[in-house]
């Protein structure tokens, strides 16, 4: 609530959606022909995303692994204790599974 009270961190949020719509598409299209090589954790909110996103991420990348929170969109805001302890199993373990 801190943060989203500050005008310059919604200036912030409003710049990075802008950037999804625009110049992060363009390097998505640069780099369709490269895979992630290193391995990727997932998480995401049940509630806003149905179904297992690992799947939409096994294209793109090598070695995929995550799960779905019980929550919408913003999981550390919603899930903290979950989303704290899933990274944190990833980082240090090498999985978030």
């Amino acid at each position: 609530m801190r943060c989203h009270s500050d005008p310059a961190a919604i200036h912030a949020t409003c710049e990075d959606m802008r950037a999804l719509m625009s110049i992060d598409l363009e390097h998505d299209r640069a780099d369709l022909d490269r895979r992630i090589e290193c391995p990727l954790f997932v998480l995401w909110g049940s509630k806003f995303r149905p179904g297992d996103l690992r799947a939409t991420w096994l294209d793109r990348a090598r070695d995929v692994s995550g799960r779905a929170l019980d929550c919408s969109h913003f999981l550390a805001e919603e899930r903290p204790d979950e989303t704290a302890a899933a990274l944190l199993a990833f980082f240090s373990a090498g999985t978030g599974d």
